[in-house]
């Protein structure tokens, strides 16, 4: 049984003796290796799974005893609303359990107010119809996510079992994102932001640092050169909140350069200079550490050269 079939499915599942004791939810994701604790107390929540045996109230906390039966009912997953398009997509590695993109700048990673169309997930569920339902509905596969005028590697699962432990890896922090980004300023050193990030209080479509209302938010950094008006960064995220890195560099007075809604657009660059250029996990399937590269875009250079910075050997940036 899988979260994403596109039939109903059902099957009957035995306590056996070593199992006995378990709650009932983590003795059916034993069973049901697809799917998370999460999804099966909401199958359980919606009256999906049945006791065959008389009870009331069937709980996810039940204590399971050997040789009770559970019946359990998967029902289609629904479909996603997201039209197929095909657009060229740069795909660094795929296989059948996941695909790592490096997105261009300008390219909307799911459709949303003022884009409905032309976005990666368009892209993607034109090039892997089976992502449908994988995940979710209306980002299918999406592991992670990249701002539209942020470049780089993402991650996208193929697969449920391939999503569900991509999830879990990014939760755990064992999903290890690191950025380069151009600054104003001069930043030495190396540092970290440790500070909360919630929804900005009158401006709904930004975020901002809330210490009494955010999400524990934690961003890592390194300065690899620098200038009177600039400097280039090395970032790791310990965290993944939306607009994380853009609003920590705000937050220590030195915003990405070329962000224009956490900084300004003043400084010779058209757009916000923060490129994805390391992803590391460990494969869904094999188990095996995967590690992906890719240098930044052109502008990202040129913009590099207008602070006369040096452009280092991209591949040889490791971290500190």
């Amino acid at each position: 049984m899988k979260p994403s079939a596109t039939n109903q499915q059902t099957s009957t599942f035995i306590v056996p003796l070593e199992q006995a004791g378990k709650r009932l939810d983590i003795f059916l994701v034993s069973r049901l290796g697809a799917f998370s604790r999460t999804q099966i107390q909401g199958l359980i929540q919606k009256g999906l799974v049945v006791p065959n045996f008389p009870i009331k109230g069937l709980k996810a906390g039940l204590e399971v005893a050997e040789g009770q039966s559970f019946t359990v009912t998967v029902p289609p997953s629904e479909k996603t609303d997201i039209p197929p398009q095909y657009l060229s997509l740069d795909i660094v590695f795929e296989d059948a359990n996941l695909l790592v993109i490096n997105k261009p700048v300008g390219l909307v990673v799911h459709p949303g107010a003022g884009n409905q169309d032309k976005t990666l997930m368009n892209a993607l569920v034109a090039h892997c119809p089976d992502l449908v339902g994988v995940g979710g509905v209306q980002r299918p596969g999406l592991v992670h996510r990249l701002d539209k005028d942020t470049s780089g590697l993402l991650v996208v699962a193929k697969t449920d079992l391939a999503y569900k432990s991509l999830v879990k890896q990014l939760k755990g922090r064992k999903l290890n994102r690191e950025y380069l980004g151009i600054v104003k300023g001069t930043l030495t050193g190396k540092g970290k932001v440790d500070a909360p990030i919630a929804r900005h209080a009158t401006a709904r479509k930004k975020m901002a640092v809330r210490p009494e209302s955010g999400k524990r938010a934690v961003t890592h950094f390194y300065s690899l050169e620098t200038t009177e008006s600039a400097s280039l960064v090395h970032l790791k995220l310990e965290t993944g909140r939306t607009h994380q890195i853009r609003v920590h560099m705000a937050f220590i007075k030195h915003p990405i350069l070329g962000d224009s809604v956490y900084g300004d657009d003043s400084g010779g660059a058209k757009r916000q200079m923060l490129h994805a250029f390391r992803l590391c996990f460990s494969h869904p399937k094999t188990g095996r550490v995967k590690e992906f590269f890719t240098k930044p875009p052109k502008d990202f250079d040129a913009a590099l050269k207008i602070k006369n910075i040096k452009i280092p050997n991209w591949e040889k940036v490791r971290w500190a």
